[in-house]
């Protein structure tokens, strides 16, 4: 998929600038972003295995009521919701360079399969599958493409390098939200290259697990979250953060509901 087609209207989720103000998606945002508040909320409790929760569907009834087949947003929702399912509450309130259980970016990809479904009307799912092998490509090319500093390197020029691989050789940058609603998918960030901070900032969280899985990572990591207007997510050593740096640290839950508003 190019950034053309996710980009350029009238095609799939090219729509969705001036889109989120309809009431569809008011409706479709409140209900997923109310669930999963509520689920986070119940995770880890003796009397729900995370699973009990089930997904309220009132706007994907609605619109097969009126002949709108909802085929395979349903499903991208049941998907979204089977990765809340497996977020202990533990993990909710973990840092997403670490957190565990839920699987933060295919749950996110769920969400746009979800959005891309209901607006474009596609026969054919948004391919959250091939989308996930982009995020394995980009730490497996952040190997390949020589940028992983000599062994033994301290954390600060690890991450010096990681940066420079991200947002200088791919060329990923923050767009601004207000601007362009697009920049909330994760789909449309791995394809074009530009997106929220949020979403870069589970890119970079998502290339720290994948390199720390091949054992690369002999430190703690951590991620800034930018509160300004054009800052980018940034790595550091944990071991040397302080106590104000804890508002900049995005936790799972935080991800997961403003990813699903």
């Amino acid at each position: 998929m190019s950034c053309a087609a996710v980009c350029a209207p009238p095609s799939g989720l090219g729509r969705h600038h001036g889109f989120p103000s309809s009431p569809s998606t008011v409706c479709r945002r409140r209900g997923r972003a109310s669930y999963t508040i509520r689920a986070c909320a119940n995770s880890g409790d003796a009397d729900d295995s995370g699973g009990g929760l089930l997904p309220r569907m009132v706007l994907h009834d609605s619109l097969e009521a009126a002949g709108v087949v909802t085929d395979h947003a349903r499903a991208a929702r049941e998907g979204f919701a089977t990765q809340i399912g497996r977020l202990t509450r533990l993990n909710a309130e973990t840092s997403i360079a670490i957190s565990r259980g839920a699987d933060l970016a295919r749950a996110a990809l769920c969400i746009a399969a979800e959005d891309d479904s209901l607006v474009s009307h596609s026969s054919v799912p948004l391919p959250v599958d091939a989308f996930i092998a982009r995020l394995d490509d980009l730490s497996t090319g952040f190997l390949a493409a020589g940028f992983l500093p000599p062994s033994g390197a301290p954390p600060e020029v690890f991450f010096d390098h990681l940066d420079r691989y991200l947002y200088v050789h791919k060329g990923f940058r923050r767009t601004n939200v207000a601007s362009d609603a697009r920049a909330m998918y994760l789909h449309s960030t791995l394809t074009c290259r530009s997106g929220s901070a949020l979403m870069l900032s589970l890119i970079y969280s998502e290339m720290l697990k994948t390199l720390r899985l091949y054992g690369l990572l002999d430190f703690d990591e951590e991620i800034s979250f930018p509160h300004d207007l054009d800052g980018c997510p940034r790595g550091y050593d944990k071991r040397r953060s302080k106590f104000c740096d804890e508002p900049n640290i995005m936790t799972a839950k935080s991800l997961l509901v403003e990813v699903s508003e």
